[in-house]
């Protein structure tokens, strides 16, 4: 399957990718062009929705449709203080096969990718997971997690900015806020930046 590219009303045009690789790359891709007239690149699970003004720019559609592996995350690297306390780490060790000690130095140690934000204000899906560690969520979701909770599900990692009900798995808490109204810019974490969880 190939790249579909959508006109979004006037102003905006959105292309439709395979994987959500292709989606990250091709999000750094149009960053790295730097068009006159784009407002905003929003990228989603599988999508890239550029946002302009002024008319489409020149080249925008070529650069969405071209093959752009060798493009990568292009955001800050943001490290994040985090207490590995989760009700759910203990489960999650036993059922990867792995100590609570593995599971912390491996999620700890791996930077993920902020792909894309959705589901509430300051939530940030990402990516970059590995694979032991990728459970499903959780058959029965809780009906309230607490705000700065660290929690995975499928191929994703995630902090809950606010409270809300979660079915992802709770490996621990971060010690700063991922949204904040009175912060420019309000959302601790955008798409493209990379992250890392350091253990407090």
């Amino acid at each position: 399957m190939g790249v579909r590219l959508i006109p979004y009303g006037t102003q905006a045009l959105m292309a439709e990718y395979p994987t959500l690789s292709d989606v990250i790359a091709a999000a750094a891709a149009v960053r790295a062009a730097d068009f006159a007239g784009v407002d905003e690149v929003v990228p989603g699970a599988r999508t890239v929705l550029v946002q302009f003004s002024g008319g489409e720019p020149p080249g925008l559609r070529e650069v969405l449709a071209a093959e752009n592996e060798h493009m990568h995350a292009d955001g800050r690297l943001i490290e994040v203080p985090t207490r590995y306390d989760g009700p759910d780490l203990a489960e999650v060790a036993e059922r990867t096969a792995m100590s609570i000690d593995a599971v912390i130095s491996l999620h700890s140690g791996t930077e993920f990718v902020a792909a894309f934000c959705g589901f509430a204000p300051g939530f940030a899906y990402l990516s970059g997971l590995p694979a032991v560690l990728q459970l499903p969520r959780r058959p029965s979701p809780r009906t309230l997690v607490p705000a700065g909770s660290l929690a995975m599900a499928s191929e994703f990692t995630s902090v809950y900015p606010t409270a809300s009900p979660g079915g992802w798995h709770l490996l621990g808490t971060v010690t700063v806020s991922m949204f904040d109204l009175a912060r420019e810019p309000a959302a601790l974490i955008a798409p493209g930046d990379r992250v890392r969880f350091v253990p407090t």
